[in-house]
C-alpha cells in the first residue's frame, strides 16, 4: 500500500527582502528557500537581526511599505483547494488568506490584544469577517475555541478584558484567535519568550495540541534551543539574513554542520555547568567568611499590598527568611507573582516592608525613613529586566551612566564624570564612543551592558539583578553572563540574582532560593536544590525547563506531565 506524501502548506522560493531607509537599502533576508508540510513543526532559529521574524511575517504579507520583496511564497489552503503567491496578492486578497490559510501568534500578547474590547469580541471579529457568521454563532465559536485552549470558565471569561488575564492566559487567547478559522499553518513568533518555565511548558503543550488535534503546521520562531528540542520536527538556522543549515531536529542537535550552529548550541546554559564555578569561588573565600555580618538579612519578612476599591489586601511575601553574605551571589527563582521582584525592590528601598525584619547594610527597612536610608542607597546597584525602558530615551548612554555619580555628589555634572563613564563602558566591554549614542542606537545586549555599567558606577557592595538576561538571545546572553561573572569576581560585590531560568541561576549563584506564592519553599547550593529537589514545586520547576537535547527533553516532558497530573 502506498502512502500519499504530505503536502506543502508553505513553499518559499528564493525570498529576498530589502528595507528602504534614510541611510540606504538594508538587505534583511537573502535567497531564503523553505517548505513546511502539513502537520509539521518547522523551527527557524538565530539571533536578533538574523531575518527570522521578517521571513515569518512575509508568509502573511505583514511587512511595512518600505519593504521590497522578491521571490515567491506559495501558501496552500488546509483542504488543498487553493494556492496563492503571497508576494503578488493585493491587500484585499491578503485579507482573505490571513486567518483562514495562515495565522500569526505574536511575541507579546499584551500588545496583540486590544485593551478596550472583551477577548471574545476580538475572536468573534475575525470569525465574522471571514465566515459570514451571525453575532450569536461567532460568540458560541469564540467560547468553544477558548475552552479548547484551556481557558477556565469560557462562558464567563469570554466577556472579560485582556488586563483581567495572566500572561500565560493572554498567550492562550492569542493562540485561540489564530485557531478560530482552522488555518493550515500557524506562525508563532517567540510565543514563550516572556513566560515562566512552568507556563512555557503549558504553552508548548498547547502548540503540540494545535498540531495533533487541529492538524495545523507550525512555523516556530525562537532563540530558545530547549523549546526547539521540545517541539520542532525540523530546524532552519538563520544568520545575517541567510539560511546556513537545515536538518531534522535530532540530526541538528547531534551533528551540527555549520560553525554558527555549533556556536549557537554551545551558548546554551545547561544545568550542572555552574557547580565547578561555585566550588572554585567557595575555595577562594577567606577564613571566617561564613561568620561575617550579612549584607542582607531577612527574618519572617512580610510585604502586603493594600487592597483598593473594596478589594482585599494582597500578601506578596509571606514570612520569608534568608541572608546574603559579602561577595555571595544568591539566586532567587520562582514563577511570576511568587514575590521575587517585590523582595528585590524592598531591599533597594523601592517597596515598603510591612512585617518582620529586613536589614540591608545594617539598616532596618521596616519603618525606615528616607533620610536614614539615603546613604545606604549608593551602596546598592540595580540592573533592571528591560534596559530599553529603564533608560531615559532623551539622554545619551554617557549621561545615563553618569546619572548616579551626579545624584550622589561624586561629580558635578555628566561632563565632569565622563572619564569615569569611559572606564565603566570599557569594563563592560563597550567602546568609549558608545557613550555618545542614544539607547535606541544600541542592540539589546549592548543596552544591558550599559545598564550593568550604570549599576556598578558607585562601586556598590550589593547588586540586585532582576531578570537581566531574560529577553536576550542565547549567544548574547552567554556574553552578558560571562561579563557579569567576571565583574562579580573582580569587584567582589554581593548579589541578589532574580530569574526564572534555573540554568542561568545555576551558572552564577552560590546558593539558590526557590519562592512559591510568596513563601520560600527550598534553599541550598545548586547541587542540593537542582540535583536533589525536595519540594514538589521545585521538582515541577525543574521538569518544566526544556533542555537542548530532543531525546532528553522527551523524557523530561513525560516527567513534567506526571508531576502536573
Amino acid at each position: 500500500m502506498t502512502t500519499t506524501p504530505a503536502r506543502d502548506v508553505v513553499d518559499i522560493e528564493n525570498l529576498s527582502v530589502t528595507f528602504a531607509t534614510d541611510a540606504g537599502d538594508v538587505a534583511a533576508v537573502q535567497d531564503v528557500s523553505l517548505a513546511v508540510t502539513a502537520g509539521e513543526v518547522l523551527a527557524i532559529v538565530g539571533e536578533s537581526g538574523s531575518g527570522k521574524t521578517v521571513t515569518a511575517r512575509s508568509i502573511l504579507g505583514l511587512l511595512p511599505e518600505t519593504a521590497l520583496t522578491r521571490g515567491a511564497i506559495m501558501l496552500t489552503s488546509k483542504d488543498g483547494g487553493s494556492t496563492s503567491d503571497v508576494v503578488t496578492l493585493s491587500r484585499r486578497d491578503l485579507g482573505q488568506v490571513r486567518g483562514r490559510d495562515a495565522a500569526m501568534v505574536f511575541q507579546e500578547p499584551s500588545t496583540a490584544l486590544n485593551p478596550v474590547f472583551p477577548v471574545g469580541w476580538q475572536i468573534a471579529e475575525g470569525l465574522r469577517a471571514h465566515g459570514g457568521l451571525s453575532k450569536k454563532e461567532a460568540r458560541a465559536k469564540a467560547v468553544d475555541v477558548l475552552r479548547r485552549v484551556g481557558i477556565p470558565d469560557p462562558e464567563v471569561r469570554v466577556d472579560h478584558y485582556p488586563h483581567q488575564f495572566s500572561g500565560g492566559q493572554k498567550q492562550r487567547i492569542v493562540i485561540a484567535q489564530a485557531l478560530a478559522l482552522d488555518p493550515g499553518v500557524i506562525i508563532a513568533d517567540e510565543p514563550t519568550t516572556a513566560l515562566d518555565v512552568t507556563v512555557q511548558a503549558e504553552i508548548l503543550d498547547l502548540l503540540r495540541r494545535c498540531r495533533d488535534e487541529f492538524g495545523a503546521a507550525i512555523v516556530l520562531i525562537t532563540h530558545n534551543m530547549g523549546v526547539v528540542a521540545d517541539l520542532a520536527d525540523r530546524v532552519a538556522v538563520m544568520y545575517q539574513g541567510r539560511i546556513v543549515e537545515q536538518a531534522d531536529v535530532r540530526t541538528l542537535f547531534s551533528a551540527p554542520q555549520d560553525e554558527y550552529t555549533r556556536q549557537l548550541l554551545g551558548s546554551v546554559p545547561r544545568l550542572g555547568e555552574g557547580r565547578a564555578r561555585t566550588a572554585e569561588r567557595a575555595a577562594a573565600r577567606p577564613a571566617g567568611w561564613a561568620a561575617a555580618t550579612p549584607v542582607v538579612e531577612a527574618r519572617d519578612l512580610r510585604i502586603v499590598y493594600p487592597g483598593r476599591l473594596r478589594q482585599p489586601d494582597f500578601v506578596a511575601v509571606k514570612g520569608v527568611s534568608f541572608s546574603i553574605r559579602p561577595g555571595e551571589v544568591l539566586g532567587l527563582v520562582g514563577e511570576s507573582g511568587s514575590g521575587k521582584t517585590t523582595i528585590g525592590r524592598a531591599i533597594a528601598g523601592l517597596t515598603k516592608v510591612t512585617g518582620g525584619s529586613l536589614q540591608v547594610h545594617g539598616v532596618e527597612m521596616n519603618g525606615v525613613k528616607e533620610r536614614r536610608f539615603r546613604p545606604v542607597r549608593e551602596r546598592i546597584g540595580f540592573v533592571f529586566q528591560d534596559p530599553a525602558s529603564s533608560f531615559n530615551p532623551l539622554l545619551t548612554i554617557a549621561d545615563a551612566v553618569a546619572e548616579p555619580l551626579v545624584v550622589h555628589g561624586r561629580a558635578k555634572n555628566p561632563h565632569e564624570a565622563r572619564g569615569r563613564v569611559d572606564e565603566l563602558l570599557e569594563a563592560v566591554q563597550l567602546p568609549k564612543s558608545f557613550g555618545d549614542r542614544f539607547p535606541h542606537e544600541l542592540s539589546g545586549g549592548q543596552r544591558q551592558r550599559a545598564s550593568l555599567a550604570r549599576a556598578i558606577a558607585l562601586d556598590p557592595e550589593l547588586l540586585i539583578a532582576d531578570e537581566p538576561t531574560s529577553a536576550l538571545d542565547v549567544s548574547v546572553q552567554k556574553r552578558v553572563l560571562e561579563l557579569f561573572d567576571e565583574l562579580q569576581r573582580e569587584l567582589g560585590f554581593a548579589c541578589l540574582f532574580i530569574s526564572h531560568d534555573l540554568a542561568v541561576v545555576d551558572l552564577l549563584a552560590d546558593r539558590i532560593a526557590v519562592l512559591y506564592k510568596g513563601e520560600l519553599v527550598e534553599e541550598g547550593t545548586g547541587e542540593q536544590v537542582l540535583g536533589a529537589p525536595q519540594h514538589p514545586y521545585t521538582q515541577r520547576l525543574l521538569a518544566s525547563l526544556p533542555v537542548p537535547d530532543p531525546d532528553a527533553q522527551a523524557l523530561r516532558r513525560t516527567e513534567w506531565n506526571r508531576l502536573r497530573s
